[in-house]
């Protein structure tokens, strides 16, 4: 099985990348795509081919489950 490494061009991964409804019109966007793998890749939308970040199943719920918490409402001006 191939493994899938931080900093791999968000272009090369074989993956289909998605956005949320709530993104903005101006490309400001997180965008997330899930690895055969069963990791999740995220990238920043305005540069596609940049490097992806690469986080497991498990990184992504903490990360997740603490924002519906409220534990990262502090960085939102």
């Amino acid at each position: 099985m191939h493994e899938f490494r931080n900093g791999t061009p968000a272009s090369a991964l074989p993956v289909r990348w998605r956005k949320g409804r709530r993104s903005n019109p101006n490309g400001n966007c997180v965008e997330v795509a899930a690895l055969p793998t069963g990791e999740i890749a995220m990238r920043n939308s305005r540069f596609p081919d940049d490097p992806a970040l690469i986080y497991t199943q498990a990184e992504i719920e903490a990360f997740v489950l603490g924002a519906k918490d409220g534990e990262f409402d502090d960085l939102i001006a």
